[in-house]
């Protein structure tokens, strides 16, 4: 069966949310403890709308069930699980500031066939479109050898607090289009 990449709305918002949480309870075990994966399925894994409201967030589904979701941009929050900040929603300048790649996510069972690529294939070309001359995110542990594989350079490891005080391991990327 092969997923097809479609554009999110706010009816997959329970899937989004479902899928996240099962990636993050699947995956996080291999590069994280048990306090530090429950911290982020709590706390990763609530779906922005804002993302899908601005038609920048893709999910690929196959047989009704979303197995991978991921998007882009163009407003300054960096990642899920942040504190709000009164720069969250501020657009970003194309000229001067990356795009942000936001919440990729992919199930377990559905790992390494392409999807979470063809996710930021598609970001890339929609940030690149709107006039944006790089990408940047914060990837978790599980996601960071993908990132390296499709071009992505390390800026930074920073240490991320969550909301309950568990912190967590991240890496600051960019990658240039």
């Amino acid at each position: 069966m092969v997923p097809v990449l479609r554009a999110a709305t706010r009816e997959d918002v329970p899937r989004i949310a479902a899928l996240m949480r099962s990636s993050v309870l699947e995956l996080f075990p291999r590069y994280h403890d048990e306090r530090e994966t429950a911290s982020a399925a709590d706390h990763l894994t609530v779906p922005d709308t804002v993302l899908i409201d601005d038609g920048t967030y893709f999910v690929h589904e196959a047989a009704g069930d979303v197995v991978a979701c991921g998007g882009w941009s163009k407003r300054g929050k960096l990642f899920i699980g942040a504190e709000a900040s009164p720069d969250d929603a501020r657009p970003l300048d194309p000229a001067t500031e990356p795009a942000r790649v936001r919440a990729v996510f992919v199930r377990g069972d559905w790992t390494r066939r392409g999807l979470a690529r063809s996710i930021l294939d598609r970001c890339a070309a929609a940030a690149r479109d709107e006039g944006f001359r790089s990408l940047r995110l914060l990837s978790t542990l599980p996601g960071e050898a993908l990132y390296r594989a499709y071009g992505f350079r390390e800026l930074d490891r920073l240490e991320v607090p969550m909301p309950d005080g568990v912190v967590l391991s991240g890496v600051e990327m960019e990658f240039t289009l």
